[in-house]
């Protein structure tokens, strides 16, 4: 029997089945948002730097972390990392240890005495930051990475502001902390310790700058009127934690009481246990699901031995013991007295109520709004007067050491527009990467890497740090459990599933192209993409 005829057309020839004219939809190749990466008050470009900390280009990681954040290995120390919590593969098995990778790169920055690239030219421009904390810190390592010359003045005696003074040493050490700082002064950022500005107008002037931005910390705790004896012994806990940058340490006693229910409120009473104190209580007058201290941060004190009184409140303080009254929620969740009262033993009571910035050097300056106690700032981040910003705890936002290096780094681009006379208009943000978008079959179970602890015995009775860091291999598995969410990685499945040879592979790191003449619409590419990085658009006509 003679063999079926047959032709095989070149695909350039006017002769080849081009199926694209009666296609309904196309593939189109997208770029989306990661929900990490939408999730960072800083805005890290997380994805992209886990992607060069997976090959193991741990150096190009890291520059490309710093881009955006200045402080790897503390934000991998204290940052709450939200951007966990946003991880689609928290919905698979457990969400990628982005911030133990993070803190990974910073440390091995520290070691490998990594530095920062300074600017090819200098504008000639001036800029005043006040403060030496994170956002002020930011504020001038992306103003001096811009080209500006830039002088902080910091009231106290040390740098780091509230990640030094506000951060005990077990979860922040110093070492840590100045390594980083030095790295940003070494980009010829100016340094002025125990320099209180006063009037921000008069420095301006007096300094010849050209721009300032108010980044003061806030250091003075709030106070609560609680009627006490004469002998009773009352302090804030900020003050607690300040002292314990010095020498002269705080005497808080045995028995030591924490009012209050945030974040500073759990350090002040593991550093109380740290201190030697046999008991380290929390009064709280609300409920564990209230609290606003971190979960993990509250579980850690337990496990040190910090006690909490839920729904409690403190009524009167004496020598060496307290009235503190039993609360009950109401049909709406808010706490109310009951009348019941009782005595507690201690040596001290601390006052972890929240803490307000000092803002005496915008007294008298025309144009700045103060609304409860905060500086209101526009879309741009500055203030009412002309040239002057401000951000971190200086405004309205949630105060944490991400956020306020967030604000240095938006703060910073839109006054390094402002001085050349233009606007900066950030760059359009792409769709999010949803977790439905995924097709989570490519991917093999792997669950978290968890960071090693110190032992129980050496965390109450020192200041060494309680969370270790990942070692090379640990970090290299984390890193290596991103998703890629809405980005193209290269795995090949849309090259090898197109059953009309549509997708063309362009190269290593230039992903792929479809040829619209060949591809029939079917959406099977889409289909197989694992991250999401394909979506089927409406035929144009």
């Amino acid at each position: 029997m003679d063999k079926p005829f047959a032709i095989t057309l070149d695909p350039g020839s006017s002769l080849a089945n081009h199926t694209g004219s009666w296609r309904t939809e196309r593939p189109l190749y997208v770029d989306r948002m990661p929900p990490c990466n939408a999730a960072c008050p800083s805005g890290e470009n997380i994805q992209s730097w886990l992607f060069h900390a997976e090959s193991g280009e741990y150096e190009r990681a890291w520059r490309v972390l710093i881009e955006n954040n200045p402080f790897p290995a503390i934000m991998g120390r204290v940052c709450y990392h939200p951007c966990e919590g946003a991880c689609n593969r928290g919905q698979m098995d457990s969400s990628v240890g982005i911030n133990s990778v993070e803190r990974f790169l910073g440390d091995e920055a520290i070691k490998r005495g990594w530095k920062f690239d300074k600017p090819a030219t200098l504008s000639g421009k001036r800029v005043l930051v006040v403060g030496a904390g994170p956002s002020g810190l930011s504020a001038a390592y992306h103003l001096a990475r811009l080209g500006h010359i830039v002088e902080i003045h910091e009231a106290g005696p040390l740098s780091g502001g509230m990640m030094r003074f506000g951060i005990p040493k077990y979860r922040l050490p110093r070492d840590v902390l100045d390594a980083e700082v030095a790295r940003i002064l070494d980009l010829g950022v100016t340094l002025r310790l125990n320099t209180k500005v006063a009037n921000i107008e008069q420095s301006i002037k007096q300094g010849g700058f050209d721009a300032a931005f108010l980044a003061v910390g806030a250091h003075i705790g709030k106070r609560a009127f609680i009627p006490a004896g004469d002998a009773a012994r009352i302090v804030d806990a900020v003050s607690v934690l300040r002292s314990m940058e010095g020498e002269d340490k705080p005497m808080l006693g045995r028995r030591v009481v924490v009012y209050g229910g945030g974040n500073t409120a759990i350090d002040v009473a593991r550093t109380a246990k740290r201190m030697g104190a046999t008991e380290a209580i929390i009064v709280y007058r609300r409920t564990r699901e209230k609290m606003p201290a971190h979960d993990f941060e509250v579980e850690e004190a337990l496990q040190e031995g910090v006690l909490i009184k839920w729904l409690s409140t403190i009524k009167h303080a004496d020598a060496h013991s307290l009235t503190v009254e039993k609360m009950v929620l109401d049909n709406k969740g808010v706490p109310q007295p009951t009348g019941e009262f009782e005595t507690m033993e201690a040596d001290s009571l601390v006052l972890a109520l929240g803490q307000d910035v000092d803002l005496s050097l915008l007294q008298g300056v025309p144009g700045i709004e103060i609304k409860d106690g905060t500086v209101q700032v526009g879309s741009n981040m500055m203030t009412g007067h002309k040239g002057v910003f401000a951000g971190g705890d200086m405004v309205p936002s949630e105060r944490t050491v991400t956020v306020g290096v967030g604000h240095g780094k938006k703060a910073a681009r839109h006054i390094d527009a402002w001085l050349r006379g233009a606007a900066y208009e950030p760059a359009a943000k792409h769709e999010l990467a949803d977790f439905k978008m995924l097709h989570t079959w490519y991917y093999a179970d792997a669950p978290k890497t968890v960071r090693p602890m110190l032992d129980m015995i050496r965390r109450q009775t020192s200041f060494d740090e309680v969370q270790g860091g990942l070692d090379e291999t640990n970090a290299l598995f984390e890193a290596r459990r991103c998703l890629s969410c809405g980005n193209c990685f290269e795995c090949d499945n849309c090259y090898g599933v197109c059953p009309d040879n549509a997708v063309i592979k362009l190269g290593a790191g230039k992903r792929f192209k479809f040829n619209y003449d060949y591809c029939k619409g079917c959406g099977m590419c889409v289909a197989e993409c694992p991250c999401g990085a394909i979506k089927m658009v409406p035929e144009e006509i």
